[in-house]
């Protein structure tokens, strides 16, 4: 599918440490514009946090929350952080239509993004869970429920990403965890794929980790050496 100008990378910042997320975002700057802050970073140090971050550089705000509540609590807790101006805001569309549908009431410059199947569940887990249909079955019906109540984005594997651009069209993003280069270790990711593998099946956008912020212990420099090279190995 066609690439846009920016970065299809998303950089997870997967620390409880300020000054390390800050010291990740300056190195990888050049070569990532959207950054993605998660529960471990956000109950520690909220809003305060976030703005400590932007104080470092302009970024877009991946805030992966994975709200999952009543409608009407949902729609208040969007509100809530309404005013930091995420670009991207998760939600299980598991939560159903309702749900989905309070949450991207709240405003159109949010995309509210529907979370799917999680990235570290088997086939095996999915069933066990309560789900009829597998990984990919249930994950693109899921996609489409929170296409059809007002998402404007897609959380999934890459294995899904294929079946969910068919089934959810061409205006939705999808955005894939799940995603390392070739020879990284899997860690807890069970479904991966390559960014480039990831990219060719549908994906607008890849959430990747460690592959990047490991190497924060060799030097920020090799972070910044890694960013470039996984953005070359999809353009």
């Amino acid at each position: 599918m066609a690439m846009s100008n920016a970065s299809p990378i998303i950089l997870a910042l997967d620390t409880q440490d300020i000054s390390i997320a800050a010291q990740w975002i300056t190195a990888t700057r050049g070569s990532i514009d959207t950054y993605k802050v998660g529960l471990e970073f956000f109950l520690k140090h909220g809003r305060t946090g976030l703005q400590q971050l932007h104080d470092v550089a302009d970024f877009d705000l991946f805030l992966d929350l994975k709200l999952h509540d009543i409608p009407n609590t949902v729609r208040a807790a969007v509100e809530s952080v309404a005013d930091l101006a995420p670009k991207f805001l998760t939600v299980h569309a598991s939560g159903g239509t309702k749900m989905v549908e309070a949450a991207a009431s709240v405003s159109p410059n949010i995309e509210i993004v529907a979370v799917t199947i999680l990235t570290s569940l088997s086939d095996d887990e999915v069933y066990e869970i309560g789900y009829r249909e597998p990984a990919l079955s249930s994950a693109v019906g899921l996609a489409a429920l929170g296409a059809k109540s007002g998402a404007r984005a897609i959380v999934s594997s890459p294995f899904e990403a294929r079946g969910i651009r068919n089934a959810v069209g061409p205006e939705i993003t999808i955005i894939t965890p799940g995603v390392r280069p070739a020879g990284s270790d899997a860690n807890d990711q069970t479904r991966i794929m390559t960014p480039a593998q990831a990219i060719e099946n549908g994906a607008n956008y890849f959430v990747i980790g460690r592959p990047i912020t490991s190497l924060s212990t060799v030097s920020l420099a090799a972070m910044g050496e890694k960013a470039a090279e996984i953005l070359a190995s999809v353009r």
